[in-house]
């Protein structure tokens, strides 16, 4: 469990080491937010750095391989009883994951500097490129197989682990076809819903920070009760846990290092290089560690954020008549009256009660097979 807690230390120290140079180097270059012009209140913060998100990926991919290599070297000196333990294939599906996003988020900040304005990529650009990183993630995650000789993923629909529901009921073939739609969908969701959320100082970082922490403590409950470890009716068969959980601690500790400058008053914005890579390696974290309605819960706060902004829109179309001020929902707040400090706060509690009582729900489950 070293590795776990070093993992999420190197990357939170990084995160906060290194944003201060990173948003010196984003102000020489000017590379600044572009506000729209809905959003009149908000124009105070025209300019701000943003791809902020390079930092969190940065000090994630070190926290996780740093970890990695410590452990090896501490190992190498005797004073490690145990196997550091080797590079999972699951970790680097969900690191894959994690920086192709990310990768795109950073070619739409990057456009939105260069033509300054406040659209990057077009809709279909910014589509293909989601889909080819999501597609390669799903066929290799069903497909490749690493050490034991299962694969990452399953076709079954999960909940707190697999559910009787499996996509496969019409064979591999179309079973494997509904599963990378499916997984499609559960990234597409989660990294846009991140995104919307990603609208107030510190709301979509803080906010991450909680759900990749709760993901942490699941992937070390399914390594601690894992089916090689403690066989038996309620053990859990997801390859490589613990380093998913290694990984989850990077990240969270990447955005807890990083949410030191981004709090309210901000000094840097992640952008959609950091949005993007953070609700996609949620939708990847619930694919591989099976748990994937699970995250509709503990990533409440985003569901929430983005069920506004399509309730906005339908009400809009079928009566012609908003629901809020504007949407997504913290924003409509704001015109309300309340504070920006006061919605992120409150906003941040919400996130802690969904992600409480999404695990309370994955070890209740577990508890009632005892």
């Amino acid at each position: 469990m070293v590795n776990v807690a070093l993992a999420g230390g190197i990357a939170m120290a990084l995160a906060l080491l290194c944003t201060r140079p990173s948003i010196r180097f984003l102000v020489r270059r000017r590379w600044g937010q572009f506000i729209h012009d809905d959003l009149a209140h908000h124009q105070v913060k025209r300019g701000k750095p943003t791809m902020g998100g390079v930092v969190i990926i940065g000090a994630a991919l070190v926290g996780y391989f740093g970890s990695h290599l410590a452990l090896v070297g501490l190992a190498a000196t005797g004073l490690l009883d145990t196997s550091p333990g080797r590079v999972s294939l699951s970790a680097l599906l969900l690191l894959f994951l994690f920086v192709g996003m990310g990768f795109v988020g950073f070619l739409d900040d990057y456009i939105k500097i260069h033509k300054e304005r406040s659209l990057g990529l077009t809709s279909k650009q910014k589509l293909a490129g989601q889909s080819i990183v999501t597609v390669a993630f799903a066929l290799a995650a069903l497909l490749v197989k690493g050490d034991g000789g299962r694969a990452p993923a399953s076709t079954a629909i999960s909940f707190v682990r697999d559910t009787p529901v499996d996509l496969a009921f019409a064979g591999p073939v179309v079973g494997g076809i509904l599963f990378v739609g499916w997984a499609y969908l559960l990234v597409a969701g989660a990294s846009n819903g991140v995104n919307i959320t990603d609208g107030l100082d510190g709301l979509a970082t803080g906010a991450s920070v909680m759900v990749f922490g709760a993901y942490t403590m699941i992937s070390m409950w399914q390594f601690n009760q894992g089916c090689e470890v403690a066989p038996g009716v309620s053990c859990y068969d997801v390859p490589d846990a613990l380093d998913l959980a290694v990984v989850s601690c990077a990240i969270a500790g990447a955005c807890f290092g990083f949410l030191w400058w981004n709090t309210s008053p901000a000094q840097i914005i992640m952008g959609d290089t950091g949005s993007l890579s953070l609700g996609a390696a949620l939708a990847g974290l619930a694919i591989l560690t099976h748990t994937q309605l699970l995250l509709v819960i503990l990533g409440g706060l985003f569901v929430m954020v983005t069920g506004s902004v399509i309730i906005q829109v339908a009400s809009f179309r079928l009566r012609g008549k908003r629901v809020f001020r504007i949407a997504p929902i913290h924003h409509h707040f704001e015109l309300v009256g309340w504070s920006e400090v006061t919605i992120v706060t409150r906003f941040w509690i919400i996130a802690g009660i969904c992600v409480g009582g999404g695990l309370a729900l994955f070890y209740s489950e577990w508890i009632g097979y005892q």
